[in-house]
Formats: structure tokens, C-alpha cells, sequence
């Protein structure tokens, strides 16, 4: 944690812009809001080149990927994904580029989706310098755990973890090899998602069929992944820059369109280094949340800030069709964070 540092890093990257905390109130009540993105003019200054960075932030909250798909011969679908471990240069911020190890050329690593009980094989492949794994937060067996003597992949090597997708919910994966903190905070992470099979949850099968993608009830929906993320730009183990899918203010200079309408389901996932705790507020509003996603009812409801340690991770569910048109924002708790990268907004359209 350390403004200071992120400034060292290169003042043209983060220059921070002075001023109030927006502009006036709008003269009528169904005007819509004024840009108020900068919390208090605390923000990075300038764009980031994302087609340099082969991925874009905005994508990243809808690209869900779902392998090739197939059927077995007792029909149970089975679900194919390849990813290669290779080392790039990324843009941050604005002007500051990190020497990243990546998956699939992109910090966070794609975004696995699957459905409960289908058969998993991910292949990954090592395109890097140094030893890297897969190891999934969810139910498998002690050789495909991804950790030193099961599934370690050496330079030029490649091994498939084969398992079955158990339990649903929010999960992530993320390199296991030692020291296990630099495979992480250099960017060797991505989320997991299992969506519920309804034919297994009849108590509960609208919930369940309004999660699994690909369904009528989930198209209802406006499915975000959010994966909370931070930089150590010095190697002092200290961030200097915080963010939400890798980009800092990304989501303050370019809001999150969202209609009204149509209710918000966030898939949150903290992979944060150097920090014990990160955390989500919203403005504004509240929303329920189910801590792992693995129920399919709330484990806290009408909460408006919700905290997560390395690793955990949850689904928020909230609406905006009671609120009028305008910028919502949502960022950290802790204010450096917030300054310091992680903090954006959600422009609701009517």
C-alpha cells in the first residue's frame, strides 16, 4: 500500500486531477446526473492501450468461456479448455507497464464456465521461463490439485487436470507453485465458474435456472465478473496499484452501461496479494450476496459493502429499476484503494 510509490512509478501515468466531488446538483429531479467518476478528482489520468494489452476490461466482465463441448457415451457433456502460461508486458495504468506472467495472454486468465457434473480436462500448456500449475478452488482428486507433485508443469511441458465440476458457485483458480505469493500477484489467477444444474435443485429450480447461462431465465440477467486484483510495481511487497480486472479507473472513465430493467448479478471474486482484506461498496443501493456462490439462497441480505480475503469470493444480486437514470458508483472501502485504482461506476439507463 503506498501512494507515494505509485507516483515514483511515473507521475505521467498517474498524475491526479483536483477539484470537488463533481459537479452541481441537476437543475430538474429527471435530469440526469453529472459525471461524478473521479471521487473527489482522485483519479489516473490518461487511456490505456488495450489492444497492446491483447484484452480489454470492459470484455472481460461478459467474456465467459466455455470450452469445446461433447457428450460421453453415458451422454454426460463434457467441456475441453486449453491455456498456455506465457510472460508479457502489461498496461496498468495509463503509461505504467507491469512485467506480468499471464494466462492465455491476459490478466485475469479466462474465465472458465461450466455446469454441475460436467466432465472438466484443461490442458495447460507452459509457454513461460518458470514452473507453473492450475489449481482449482473446488472438488478434485489429490492429483489434480495443481500444487508441487501433482499437475506441476515444467517450461515446455503441458499437463491435463481432468475432474468433475462440483461444487456450483463462484470459484477461481490460480498457479500453486512456490513462492507461491509471486505466481499470484504477477498475474496467475482467473475465475471458475460452476453454474447449478436445475434437475438437481427442484426446491430451488428458477434460481438455479436463472444462473445456468444459456437458459431463457439467465438471459434475464446482467452478469458481471468482477475480479479484484492489485499490483506490487516496485517488488517492495506493497500495491501500488488496485484495480477491478487489471486496468486502474478503468470502470471510472468508461462506465458500466446497465438497463434499469433488468436486474445485476456481480460474480466477485478477490485475488488481492499484500493486503489482507479487499472489499466492494456499492452507492446507492444494496444488494444480496451468497458467500461462494454455493447456495441458492442469500447468505446476507440488504448489505451495501461486503469484505473478502484472498481466495474468497461470492454473487451479488441487486436491481436498479427503482432508481433514476444516472452514475452509480461502486469501489473499495478502504479509501486508498480506491485512489489508488479500484473504483467505478455504473451508468443506469432507463
Amino acid at each position: 500500500m503506498g501512494g507515494t510509490a505509485l507516483a515514483q512509478a511515473g507521475s505521467s501515468a498517474v498524475a491526479q486531477e483536483h477539484g470537488g466531488h463533481g459537479a452541481a446538483t441537476p437543475e430538474s429531479p429527471g435530469e440526469t446526473p453529472p459525471p461524478h467518476g473521479d471521487h473527489g478528482g482522485m483519479i489516473t489520468v490518461g487511456t490505456v492501450d488495450d489492444a497492446r494489452n491483447g484484452f480489454d476490461p470492459h470484455a472481460l466482465l461478459t467474456d465467459w468461456e466455455t470450452g469445446i463441448v461433447s457428450r460421453d457415451a453415458s451422454g454426460r457433456t463434457t467441456r475441453e479448455f486449453e491455456i498456455t502460461a506465457e510472460e508479457k508486458e502489461i498496461e496498468i495504468a495509463p503509461g505504467l507497464m507491469f512485467p506480468a506472467w499471464t494466462y492465455n495472454g491476459r490478466v485475469p486468465g479466462p474465465s472458465l464456465r461450466a455446469t454441475e457434473g460436467d466432465r472438466l480436462r484443461i490442458r495447460l500448456r507452459n509457454l513461460g521461463s518458470h514452473p507453473h500449475t492450475l489449481h482449482f478452488h473446488g472438488i478434485h482428486s489429490a492429483w489434480m490439485d495443481g500444487v508441487p507433485g501433482a499437475g506441476v508443469v515444467e517450461p515446455g511441458g503441458e499437463f491435463t487436470y481432468e475432474f468433475d465440476a462440483f461444487p456450483f458457485g463462484c470459484h477461481l483458480y490460480h498457479c500453486h507453485f512456490v513462492p507461491l505469493r509471486r505466481h499470484i500477484h504477477k498475474g496467475m489467477y482467473g475465475a471458475f465458474v460452476i453454474d447449478p444444474d436445475p434437475a438437481r435443485h427442484p426446491d430451488h429450480e428458477a434460481v438455479a435456472r436463472s444462473r445456468l447461462l444459456g437458459t431463457p431465465e439467465n438471459a434475464g440477467w446482467q452478469e458481471l465478473l468482477m475480479v479484484m486484483n492489485a499490483f506490487d510495481t516496485n517488488f517492495d511487497d506493497e500495491n501500488e496499484v488496485y484495480a477491478v480486472n487489471t486496468v486502474a479507473h478503468a470502470y471510472a472513465k468508461r462506465p458500466i452501461p446497465i438497463d434499469r430493467a433488468r436486474p445485476v448479478r456481480v460474480y466477485l471474486v478477490n485475488i488481492t496479494e499484500f493486503d489482507p482484506i479487499n472489499s466492494f461498496h456499492l452507492h446507492a443501493n444494496f444488494f444480496d450476496y451468497y458467500d461462494h456462490g454455493t447456495t441458492l439462497t442469500p447468505t446476507l441480505r440488504t448489505v451495501d459493502t461486503i469484505m473478502q480475503c484472498q481466495a474468497q469470493r461470492g454473487i451479488l444480486e441487486f436491481s436498479f429499476k427503482d432508481h433514476e437514470p444516472g452514475l452509480y458508483m461502486f469501489h473499495a472501502h478502504q479509501s486508498e484503494f480506491a485512489e489508488l485504482g479500484w473504483m467505478g461506476n455504473f451508468e443506469v439507463r432507463a
